[in-house]
């Protein structure tokens, strides 16, 4: 990977960080301001159901956060771009579509079919 190529993933990650930590903590403050009481179960329902559904986002939030800082971990120690299974560059098309990835288009197509093998 060039040295251009590496910077353009480095900037796109720091602003994928930013962006997911903007919007944890807009999740957060959503949910310190509908701390209301209802009246009517079904209120109280609609409410409890929103804030699971809010949960689960800023969970899938906390993960992406973690995943960005292990891939900007990997660039600081050379590793970024190849792929843990193989070993292999992993295609530069694969890192625009998914920056935090750590397994060559291969790789993840095989693992993906041992998890529909296992499921099944």
């Amino acid at each position: 990977m060039t040295p251009q190529e590496l910077e353009y993933f480095r900037n796109l990650l720091n602003q994928m960080l930013v962006d997911a930590q903007r919007n944890g903590d807009s999740t957060l403050e959503e949910m310190t301001d509908s701390q209301a009481s209802y009246a009517d179960p079904s209120d109280r329902a609609t409410a409890e159901s929103d804030r699971a559904f809010t949960l689960r986002i800023r969970d899938r939030e906390r993960k992406l956060i973690t995943k960005i800082k292990e891939a900007l971990k990997r660039m600081e120690d050379g590793e970024y771009g190849i792929c843990e299974e193989c070993g292999e560059d992993i295609s530069l098309p694969r890192l625009k579509a998914r920056p935090v990835t750590t397994l060559c288009v291969s790789c993840k197509a095989r693992q993906e079919e041992g998890e529909e093998v296992r499921g099944s």
